[in-house]
């Protein structure tokens, strides 16, 4: 068995998501993505406002956590991926629960963290909000100013699991080579 997580965390609109498939595809590991975890919960359930989309985050997490300790107690691998918050920024402080189950079940963690220039990602979240592929349930249904998207990225910055932490900066998409990333990651996956 391969006791291995990925987990790919960090700014919003950084490219997680995109990542997190191409790495999930390339290695033949199961993935779990939060956004689209939280629009297949709420597929059947409208969700009004952004205090009711919150609710759902929070769920979200849970129940993304349920998958996950359920593949830890298989000794499978997996790649998590999503905008896990540290300490302090939320009620759950989800970064402590990933690592105690990564502690629980003795794996060994590697963590892509993305980050970028956040007005650069800013213009990209805005653009993302006004795509299908959003799923209302994720929308935040303003126009988020600067200042806040700015502060929401950086309150992920002290996002800690222990193990190996790979920045990918993707301020500019054509400058990162994700090739070298997701060969980094099959030599991860294939150390003993």
């Amino acid at each position: 068995m391969n006791k291995k997580v990925i987990v790919i965390e960090g700014y919003l609109a950084a490219g997680k998501s995109t990542f997190a498939l191409q790495l999930s595809k390339s290695l033949n590991i199961p993935y779990l993505i939060k956004d689209t975890f939280k629009i297949t919960l709420c597929k059947n359930i409208p969700v009004t406002n952004r205090t009711e989309s919150s609710v759902f985050s929070t769920v979200t997490f849970d129940g993304m956590m349920y998958v996950v300790e359920r593949m830890l107690e298989t000794s499978a691998p997996i790649i998590i991926e999503g905008n896990f918050v540290p300490a302090g920024v939320k009620k759950v402080d989800e970064a402590s629960v990933i690592k105690r189950l990564i502690n629980k079940y003795n794996y060994t963690p590697l963590d892509f963290k993305f980050v970028g220039d956040t007005h650069v990602l800013h213009q990209r979240f805005l653009k993302r909000e006004k795509t299908a592929e959003r799923g209302e349930v994720n929308k935040f249904g303003i126009d988020v100013p600067y200042d806040t998207f700015n502060q929401w990225c950086h309150n992920l910055d002290s996002f800690d699991i222990g193990g190996e932490t790979v920045r990918i900066d993707t301020t500019n998409f054509s400058s990162v080579n994700f090739m070298t990333y997701i060969k980094l990651a099959k030599g991860f996956m294939d150390r003993l």
